[in-house]
């Protein structure tokens, strides 16, 4: 959140800090406030409604992925076809979805 929002996160009162997207879901979900979440750990909750992205002005925050390996350690064939996966087709995955 401080990447996202900056100076303007001073504006805002933040009382509680929560690390499981599940549990934040659910928090929000049971009117205790709302989430600044991945729309990928909301995906099925936006589908079926039981949440809502709000429409931020300079939102989606788009951030970097990175695909990373131990130097020097051989991947099995799986994990080479899901990081060659990843590489040739990860971005097209990736969706800006509308608000709501």
């Amino acid at each position: 959140m401080e990447a996202a929002f900056g100076r303007r996160l001073a504006g805002f009162t933040i009382l509680m800090e929560i690390s499981s997207n599940e549990t934040i879901k659910q928090a929000v979900m049971a009117g205790l406030g709302t989430g600044f979440l991945s729309a990928h750990a909301v995906d099925l909750e936006l589908r079926v409604k039981t949440l809502v992205a709000l429409d931020v002005q300079g939102f989606p925050f788009l951030r970097n992925w990175h695909i990373v390996q131990r130097y020097g350690k051989r991947l099995p064939p799986v994990a080479v076809a899901f990081k060659d996966f990843l590489v040739e087709e990860g971005a097209t995955l990736i969706k800006r979805r509308p608000p709501g």
